[in-house]
């Protein structure tokens, strides 16, 4: 069996405000694409590199419960996300309801795992990493809850909240979804959900852990990419 040329460039695309469902498409066109080539690889016994892509995004309000999630963690009525602008999708990823919005740094990594290490454990552990290298650049210090994906702050008190969510798919090493970190999240949206399934526990906004208005979103997401570069070992190239 012939091995894969690994491929380590990875293609940041800045999609900017965009809509949850033309997203989601995009992942899944990307997503296709990378797989079909895999196929192609195996089949034919070729060594075409598989690109890897890095989607930069923020959402309208949207709700998307994952496959195993418990709609009964969504609060709220049709009408009701009706009359908050916000909309509801059940998608294909792990995990269960998370919230997206304004002011959240939103990044889904389209990635071929055989370009850099073949362990989702691994690439969930570097995804935290990279966020919370990017929250100690700003003071805080964040770390992992056991046993619930995402990056949080204060974890073991009382006063724990969650800063980070995560929730990926993969197939064949062939990653999508990703990662919501609120930069300047309106936090009462999440007053809607029980986010990610887990009860009694805060959630909060990079802006109010600093005491800022806001906090600039560029500078956080340049940090990210930063620390997910060198992370992965990876090479970046921006379009």
């Amino acid at each position: 069996m012939m091995l894969q040329v690994q491929n380590k460039r990875i293609e940041v695309k800045e999609l900017g405000f965009k809509d949850y469902k033309e997203t989601w498409d995009e992942q899944e066109r990307l997503f296709k694409e990378i797989l079909d080539l895999k196929v192609k690889n195996r089949r034919e016994n070729t060594q075409i590199e598989t690109p890897n892509y890095l989607l930069s995004v923020e959402h309208p309000h949207v709700y998307t419960l994952g496959k195993s999630g418990d709609i009964s963690n969504l609060l709220i009525n049709e009408n009701q996300l009706e009359e908050k602008g916000a909309k509801f999708y059940k998608i294909n990823r792990g995990g269960d309801i998370t919230y997206h919005g304004p002011g959240q740094m939103v990044i889904y990594p389209i990635l071929d795992l055989d370009n850099f290490f073949t362990d989702i454990h691994k690439y969930l552990r570097l995804l935290e990493e990279a966020v919370i290298l990017v929250l100690k650049d700003y003071g805080l210090v964040a770390e992992r809850s056991k046993g619930e994906t995402g990056v949080w702050l204060d974890v073991g008190t009382p006063f724990a909240r969650k800063i980070c969510a995560m929730g990926v798919r993969a197939s064949r090493w062939v990653t999508m979804h990703g990662l919501a970190l609120n930069v300047n999240a309106d936090l009462g949206y999440f007053d809607n959900i029980v986010p990610c399934g887990i009860k009694e526990k805060a959630v909060t906004s990079l802006n109010v852990e600093l005491g800022k208005t806001t906090v600039n979103m560029e500078e956080v997401k340049q940090r990210f990419f930063l620390h997910f570069k060198e992370l992965f070992e990876a090479d970046f190239s921006t379009i």
